[in-house]
This record gives structure tokens, sequence and C-alpha cells, in this order.
């Protein structure tokens, strides 16, 4: 397959022309506009779901930063959200384009009434919390990743607010793995952890996530 070349513009930074390029010679870019899922992304979140059966039938689902809107795609087909046996909830910052068989609202999970909120729209606790989050990056490696293991951090400190016992924690991080303060607290509070890189990953990308299954609930943790 020839590479499809962008030619620069006066106006395009030289960062936006690499970037445009990329996305043309993506083979997951062109398969998402093939099979109708909002984002490459999504792919992702298929293979881990193919290799670890993190999503079933009749879950509850809670997807932080939902847009634009793939991982819910393929978390309401899992569970059968279109169906009415599960339910998908995706929130984020700005609105999200309807997804048949998902919710989304315009919720910041940071805000204290968030986890009793959705909740209250899940009418009860998650079993699933996704997050596929990424902090807007300086380029300045040691900075972003401090940008994005603090958001984690949030999340994992949200997913245990809402999460059923036995409940699943999915999230983004960055190369060189999970802080270990993070990460010892994960495994106090879920049976198990792991770090997983999906090959629908690109190659150059420093991104992996974080796989703790098996929530103990607030008053089992280990240790």
């Amino acid at each position: 397959m020839l590479k499809k070349r962008v030619k620069t513009a006066r106006k395009r930074p030289l960062a936006s022309t690499l970037w445009l390029e990329r996305q043309l010679n993506d083979p997951y870019v062109a398969r998402a506009k093939r099979e109708g899922y909002r984002s490459r992304s999504a792919y992702k979140l298929i293979e881990i779901e193919a290799r670890y059966h993190i999503l079933k039938r009749g879950q509850k689902v809670v997807d932080l930063g939902a847009a634009p809107g793939g991982w819910s795609q393929v978390a309401a087909a899992k569970v059968g959200g279109g169906e009415g046996t599960g339910k998908v909830l995706g929130i984020d910052l700005l609105p999200v384009d309807p997804v048949p068989g998902a919710e989304f609202r315009v919720l910041d999970f940071l805000d204290p009434e968030a986890p009793r909120i959705l909740k209250d729209w899940l009418n009860g606790p998650a079993d699933v919390v996704l997050s596929d989050m990424a902090a807007n990056t300086t380029g300045h490696r040691k900075t972003d990743h401090l940008r994005i293991m603090g958001l984690v951090e949030q999340a994992a400190q949200f997913a245990c607010e809402v999460l059923a016992d036995g409940g699943t924690f999915l999230a983004k991080v960055l190369q060189g793995g999970t802080e270990a303060e993070l990460l010892a607290e994960l495994k106090r509070r879920f049976a198990e952890v792991r770090h997983v890189k999906p090959k629908a990953s690109r190659a150059d990308s420093s991104e992996l996530y974080i796989l703790a299954m098996g929530f103990r609930g607030r008053g089992r943790q280990a240790g």
C-alpha cells in the first residue's frame, strides 16, 4: 500500500502535518471508518475485552471522559445496552453525540457529588469503570507523565467509590508503568492488577493500560 503524504500548508504547523499524515496511513483509522466506530481507540478496548473478558451482558458500565464515544460503542454492544439488559453511562466535560445503547451526561467526575449522581443514574453501583482519558500534553515527558498519572489516580479513586464488589477498573497510563503508590493501592483494593499494551496502541506511543479486576469492596481491602 502506498503511503499517503500531506502537503505542508503555509499556516499549518509541522506537527499538525505529521499528525494528519499518520492518521491517513493508520490502518485502525481506516478500519474504524469502515466499521462505524467513533475512534481508532475502540480497537484497544476490543482487544483487551477479547483477552480478559471484562464486559458481560447485563453489566452496568461507566465510561469516564467518554468523547467521542468509541469505548461506549464497544461497551454497549457487549453488555446489551441497546436491548435493555445492560447499561452504559458515559460522562465528559463536553456533550457527546448519541450512541445506541448508551447514555451520556455532561459531568466532571472530579465533582464531589459525581459518585452519588452516577449511582443514582445506574440505580446502584457499577460493574466496570473505563477511562481512556489523557491529560493535555506539554511535550515535556516528565510533566506529561505526572499529569496523566494524577488523572489516573483520581479516576481510580472515583472507581472505588462507585464499583460493586468484584468490579473492574481499566485506565490509560504511560510507559514506565503505574506509580508505585497507586499500584500498591490498587493491589490492596483489587484481587488482580496488571499492565496491558494492546496492539492497537501505536508502536511509537508510550501509552499502556492498567487493568484492575476483582474489586474487594471499600471494607474488604487486602493487607
